[in-house]
């Protein structure tokens, strides 16, 4: 039973995780349209620049993740009015954008490579303490830490989606643009917030991701696969979706490798991807997707 709980809070942390980047994921598709996987490259910045600021400038914690995470809002910003918005006012398709999209993040990741260098980072700000002992499992003050951050934002997240009048407009462009637009809501600027919020939420997940982890130059390609597997789990678009979704991956992750060997963790997260991709596309709390989708 040891084993189990243990494997339970584990799989909790990590879908914890993989919700942050899936959420964020998810506010940028529903309104957009089309898959941001430059999300994942956004994450691995902030996490960078959280490193320069707090271990290379010797900035405060607190306020060295107040900046990270102003830094990839204005970086999600930046990628749309200067990338996507230019090359849908073309008449770009969703496959264009996508491709964009997959450049975007593999430019970040040679970026990071080139002002960072290659070698492994470490953000020395929690000391190691020993855990805590709950049913015969260990969680440490810092995975603790991570699951209520987690908690409180989606609970914000959720707030701010059902009752501020952003939110709101978010939600109206994401059921149908054009008929969002008939009752006076610019689409354009609601792409644009969609883009800033999600990248905000990138980059609080950048920071936890941080803490927990080494950071990398080419983290951004597998977080952003957990992430996009959790928001097709859950249903691709639907923010609550993508939370249950990636709780989902994490719980089956952990306790897959209960009977597998661990090196095949991201098999299992590509498997449910592919399930999910062929028998379940619109996922647990999806809608069901038009034949011309």
């Amino acid at each position: 039973m040891e084993i189990f709980f243990q494997l339970l809070l584990n799989g909790i942390i990590a879908g914890s995780i993989y919700a942050l980047i899936a959420s964020g994921f998810s506010i940028i598709y529903s309104t957009n349209k089309f898959v941001h996987f430059a999300h994942g490259g956004v994450v691995a910045l902030s996490a960078y620049v959280l490193y320069w600021l707090f271990s290379g400038l010797g900035l405060n914690f607190y306020i060295s993740s107040l900046l990270t995470i102003a830094f990839a809002g204005f970086l999600g910003f930046i990628v749309y009015q200067f990338i996507y918005k230019p090359l849908r006012g073309k008449g770009a398709s969703t496959s264009v954008l996508l491709i964009a999209s997959i450049a975007i993040l593999i430019f970040v990741e040679s970026l990071n490579i080139l002002l960072f260098g290659a070698d492994i980072k470490t953000i020395k700000f929690l000391e190691i303490k020993q855990g805590l002992s709950i049913f015969g499992a260990i969680i440490t003050p810092l995975q603790i830490f991570i699951i209520a951050s987690s908690i409180i934002l989606f609970f914000s997240l959720h707030f701010f989606m059902k009752k501020s009048k952003l939110g709101r407009a978010m939600r109206a462009v994401s059921g149908n643009k054009d008929v969002a637009e008939i009752v006076g809501i610019d689409s354009v600027k609601i792409f644009r917030w969609s883009f800033i919020i999600g990248s905000a939420i990138a980059g609080i997940a950048a920071v936890l991701v941080s803490l927990e982890q080494n950071i990398q130059p080419t983290m951004g390609t597998g977080l952003i696969i957990k992430g996009f597997t959790g928001a097709v789990i859950g249903g691709i678009g639907n923010v609550p979706g993508a939370i249950l979704g990636s709780l989902i991956l994490g719980l089956a992750e952990n306790f897959g490798i209960w009977f597998l060997p661990s090196g095949y963790k991201d098999a299992i997260a590509f498997v449910l991807l592919f399930v999910f991709l062929l028998f379940r596309l619109q996922g647990i709390l999806g809608t069901k997707f038009k034949k011309n989708d």
